[in-house]
């Protein structure tokens, strides 16, 4: 009897299966969970649309499985097939604009996978690697009057400040193209644009986003540089006033560097050849990049300057030299350009008849002579010692035999740090009459050391614009993103896009 009651327990609980799966596996015992077998990370290209990875897992009691999405910061990005295990992004990847939680390219996701009874999870992470397409100019903008300069809106619409050599500053929305109907600014019956004058630089300052404050350098029809800070929306003041001699060689950019100082970029004086001896003269702010503080006034006397010394200039007690000298010995720096990884200045200096350069100042450059008139780029012009003159990083000639590149007037240019990878770190530039468009590695770039033209990268054709043509490549700019634009002197802004 006894025998015959453990039999029919025997039974009984080989009748339950033990707690098993209804997939069959488990004759006796607790169910067991499953295990994942596939890797808990994975690297694909940008834009993968489709199966991008496929969860495998084994299950010790033969049951079946299914897959789910558990968590992770990205999960909302992904979808995938409970059966099949097949992971999908829910919009395909784009690396230049990361959606990932941590901006990053790397997507973080929890998945799970079930008996039925037991479940376990995975953390997988999904880097998406860049796809390098081709790269060209797209024309975002067209119509302004002689446009000279971009500069980010600076409100995150993604709209950019374009501005006309004519008076105005307008603003453009360059996915849209449409141009706002009441410019920004409009000062053109202030202004002179007879020979190289105009409204020349713009550049907002630090705290724009809640001041509304800018600062504007023009020239005016009694042939006066002038830098006026604005107030959107409102009226402007001089901080800065020079009686230029003639209608050249006025340089014209300004911006600020990460200590909130404005650098302000003047001409030798104009003529031909330094007639007046500006360069080699630290004495006078021809031929220079200024440093000023505008954020107070240490001359209230002096209408014409409305600022402070940095007590770093080089001649800052005013022996030596003029105490808003940041740099001097330049011919013409009318474009320039802060690198806003590291803040090195980059300075395109234009040329007299043989050489266009490209200038280098790190913060500790101040006081740098770059040796405009006794050379010009790297070649003796008036002559003179060269002692302690400040070599150009790169240079091109006006002519080339060889096809190497070459041109007739600099526009300096930007280091790009933008969306497109392959490009980061390039220092992109053009040449206003020859329409040509370089770049060279910063990587290359050493102070002290010249890079020849044979060393840069030929964008021209390569980078040409569809349906449009680029024709007078007037200045550089950047938006908040990084974004590269150039401004075509005859009326159109270009956008450098890679293209899928």
């Amino acid at each position: 009897m006894r025998l015959g009651m453990a039999a029919l327990a025997a039974l009984a609980v080989a009748a339950c299966g033990g707690g098993g799966g209804g997939g069959g596996g488990n004759s006796g015992g607790a169910n067991s969970a499953p295990s994942f077998t596939s890797a808990g990370a994975v690297s694909v290209p940008e834009n993968s649309a489709g199966t991008i990875y496929t969860a495998t897992a084994t299950d010790p009691d033969g049951n079946t499985i299914t897959y789910s999405i558990s968590g992770g910061a990205d999960a909302n990005r992904f979808s995938i097939n409970g059966t099949s295990g097949a992971l999908t992004f829910a919009a395909p990847p784009d690396f230049e604009a990361p959606a990932d939680a941590g901006g990053d390219n790397v997507y973080n996701v929890t998945l799970a996978a079930s008996d039925g009874q037991a479940s376990v999870s995975l953390g997988l992470a999904v880097t998406v690697s860049n796809v390098a397409g081709a790269v060209a100019w797209r024309r975002v903008g067209q119509g302004f009057s002689q446009p000279l300069f971009v500069a980010d809106r600076g409100d995150g619409s993604g709209r950019i400040f374009v501005v006309e050599r004519t008076g105005a500053i307008r603003v453009l929305t360059p996915s849209t193209g449409a141009i706002e109907s009441t410019p920004f600014l409009n000062i053109a019956a202030e202004v002179s644009t007879t020979g190289e004058r105009g409204l020349l630089g713009f550049a907002a300052a630090p705290d724009f986003a809640s001041s509304g404050q800018y600062y504007v350098f023009l020239v005016t029809p009694a042939g006066i540089i002038q830098v006026r800070r604005y107030q959107a929306g409102g009226g402007g003041d001089v901080i800065f006033a020079l009686q230029h001699p003639r209608t050249n060689h006025l340089g014209g950019w300004i911006g600020f560097d990460a200590n909130q100082l404005l650098h302000i970029a003047i001409g030798d004086g104009g003529g031909s050849g330094d007639p007046d001896a500006n360069g080699q003269n630290p004495n006078t702010l021809f031929g220079a990049i200024l440093r000023v503080d505008p954020r107070t006034d240490a001359f209230p006397s002096d209408p014409d300057r409305d600022y402070a010394i940095p007590t770093s200039n080089p001649f800052a007690s005013g022996a030596g030299g003029a105490a808003e000298i940041w740099l001097y010995g330049l011919r013409n720096p009318f474009r320039a350009s802060f690198d806003r990884a590291n803040g090195n200045l980059y300075i395109g200096d234009v040329g007299e008849g043989a050489i266009e350069e490209i200038d280098l100042a790190r913060s500790s450059d101040g006081g740098a002579n770059y040796g405009w008139n006794i050379l010009e780029g790297t070649q003796p012009f008036a002559g003179g010692s060269t002692t302690g003159l400040t070599p150009p990083i790169a240079q091109y000639p006006h002519t080339s035999s060889t096809g190497a590149p070459a041109g007739r007037s600099v526009t300096g240019g930007v280091v790009y740090r933008g969306p497109i990878v392959a490009l980061r770190g390039e220092y992109i530039f053009g040449d206003f009459i020859t329409q040509r468009v370089f770049s060279f590695p910063v990587s290359a770039v050493s102070q002290g050391s010249t890079l020849a033209n044979t060393q840069f990268t030929e964008r021209t054709q390569t980078w040409a614009p569809s349906g449009a043509t680029l024709n007078q490549i007037s200045s550089f700019g950047e938006d908040a993103a990084g974004n590269l634009y150039v401004t075509d002197f005859d009326g159109e802004v270009f956008r450098l896009e890679e293209v899928e």
